[in-house]
Formats: C-alpha cells, sequence, structure tokens
C-alpha cells in the first residue's frame, strides 16, 4: 500500500511558497517565496530547522530557486526580471551573492541547470527561453530563443543529454538543441489544451510527464530513432479538480502531483499510462505550488506560507 506520512511543516516564510527544491549533495532542502527570500532548512537532532536566509538579492517575489550540479551554487528566478547567483564560500561558510544575470523585459519564471553545469536556462513571462553559459567567474548569454507565443512558465534540461525543455502559456512544450555555435527549437510537442505549467523526466530520460491547467497529465515517450523526438503515448485525466501547478517524477519511478485543489496525488506506471497509487487530500491549507523527491522524501510548497516533508512508503 502507497501512502506519504507527513514528517514535518516548515514555517518561517511570509506569504507564498512558490518552490523547494533538494541539494544534489545533502539533504539540504531550499525553498523561496513571495517574501523575497530563499531558505534553507536542514534535519539537526531529529527537527527540520532553517538553518540560512538569504535576503537581498531579489526584490520581488522568488518564484523559483535550484541547485546547481555540484550543490555549491543556487540560482534565483524572480519577478523583478532579473536571475541571482548564490555561491557557497567554504571559508567563510556562507552564501555570497556572485552575480546578478539581467536581459529578461519581465518576470522571470523558472531556471534550471544543466546536467554538467556548464550552462543554465531561464524563462520569463516575456515569451523568451535564455540560455547562460557559465564561465569560471562569470555569466554569458550564449542565446535568446523566442519561439514561444505566450508567458514561458517552465525550463528544465534534459537528464542525460544537452537538450533544453520548455513549458508555455501558449499550452505547448518546446525541445532546443545546440546548432553549431546557437540554439535553435527542434522540436514543438502540442496536446494539452491550456497553460502547460511543468514537466518532469524519468530517469533514463526516455520519458517525461508533463502537468497542465486543463487537469491533466501527459506521459511522452522518446523516438527510438530521434533524441529530439517525443510522442503522447497517455493522457491522465479525471483525477485533479484544478490545475496542475506542478509534477516530479521520482528515480524510484512514482510522480507526485502539486494542485490547486490543496492535495497531493502520487501515480505509479502501467505500462504508458499511470495508476493513481495515493491522494493526499488537503495536504496543505492552500494551493500545492511545488513537490519535488529525494529518495523517499517528498517536500511540497503551498500558498499557506508553508513547506511540508513527506515520507512515501510502500
Amino acid at each position: 500500500m502507497v501512502k506519504l506520512t507527513l514528517d514535518a511543516t516548515l514555517s518561517g516564510h511570509k506569504g507564498q511558497v512558490w518552490s523547494v527544491d533538494w541539494s544534489p549533495t545533502s539533504k539540504t532542502l531550499a525553498s523561496s517565496g513571495q517574501d523575497k527570500s530563499v531558505k534553507l532548512w536542514r534535519q539537526e537532532g531529529g527537527s527540520w530547522v532553517c538553518v540560512t536566509t538569504l535576503e537581498g538579492g531579489n526584490t520581488r517575489t522568488v518564484r523559483q530557486v535550484a541547485w546547481s550540479p555540484c550543490g555549491n551554487k543556487l540560482a534565483t528566478a524572480s519577478f523583478d526580471s532579473t536571475t541571482c547567483i548564490w555561491e557557497y564560500d567554504r571559508s567563510t561558510s556562507t552564501w555570497d551573492l556572485a552575480a546578478t544575470l539581467e536581459g529578461h523585459e519581465n518576470e522571470v519564471k523558472s531556471i534550471s541547470w544543466s546536467r554538467d553545469g556548464d550552462y543554465l536556462a531561464s524563462c520569463s513571462r516575456d515569451k523568451s527561453v535564455w540560455v547562460w553559459e557559465v564561465m569560471e567567474d562569470d555569466y554569458e548569454c550564449a542565446s535568446v530563443l523566442q519561439v514561444h507565443t505566450q508567458d514561458v512558465k517552465k525550463v528544465v534540461w534534459h537528464p542525460t543529454d544537452p537538450l533544453l525543455f520548455s513549458a508555455s502559456y501558449d499550452d505547448t512544450v518546446k525541445i532546443y538543441k545546440e546548432f553549431g555555435d546557437d540554439w535553435e527549437c527542434a522540436e514543438s510537442l502540442t496536446g494539452h489544451s491550456s497553460t502547460v505549467w511543468g514537466l518532469s523526466f524519468n530517469k533514463n530520460g526516455d520519458k517525461f510527464v508533463s502537468c497542465s491547467d486543463d487537469r491533466t497529465l501527459r506521459v511522452w515517450c522518446r523516438d527510438e530513432n530521434k533524441a529530439t523526438k517525443y510522442t503522447c503515448k497517455s493522457t491522465v485525466c479525471g483525477f485533479h479538480s484544478r490545475p496542475i501547478y506542478d509534477v516530479s517524477w521520482g528515480r524510484h519511478g512514482y510522480i507526485a502531483t502539486a494542485a490547486g485543489d490543496n492535495a497531493i496525488r502520487v501515480f505509479e506506471q502501467q505500462g504508458a499510462s499511470l495508476l493513481l497509487a495515493h491522494l493526499q487530500s488537503d495536504a496543505h491549507s492552500g494551493d500545492v505550488n511545488c513537490v519535488t523527491w529525494k529518495g523517499n522524501l517528498l517536500a511540497s510548497a503551498s500558498d499557506d506560507e508553508t513547506v511540508r516533508i513527506w515520507t512515501l512508503e510502500t
């Protein structure tokens, strides 16, 4: 029997909590929100505590926070139209604001580090996706991609290949790859009938699941003969009564969703489709904005100003 057990409720943010992300090198959790801050949480003596608060980088809501693959950097996407880069200084055990990336003309909605950490992608309400090349002490814009016709909600790098995916208010998912010295859109995936809020890959990258304002999940499978070709093999509907704002595909194979009905759902694969394995009603007292796995731990962020840590039991 699959179920989620609540381990902790983390309070400290003032206003909506938009994003949570686990460190790739430790069990430290980063969260960001309406209060313009990033908080780092860690388990100490059996309790989850806030060990660091990063402030002063962004001047408006921090929509997303993302760890670099090395675990020594944090990127933040903000409604102030900038992306801030924080770096950990081991000599002083402090986080320092290392860079502020400017260029977007409107709210930055999402950021994502490439698997090797050589690139950072950002997307915005200005309908563009930017690819930043990570230099030793600098970040250089490698490409500005203006393919979407509406607000771009999410950017996600492929887990194994140098491919970038974006999800948009224009109801599509775009796939980008490098051609020569520039990046170009290689595929456009259609099927959702409303805003695509997010997407998440399985551990191999041969499948991903997208979530939408249309209250459905779509499972996409890769064409064996073309790396950028993904085909929708299943549409999962009837389980969500409100928009699905986020989705996370864990390495154990379970898929969690965050939705506007205050609930978290856990799905498992059955062939090309998904079966509902667990419904956590009233997981929060407001919209659930983000979910993310680390092993059997699931973190969730909500409009109710809290972060919650759950354990998956199977």
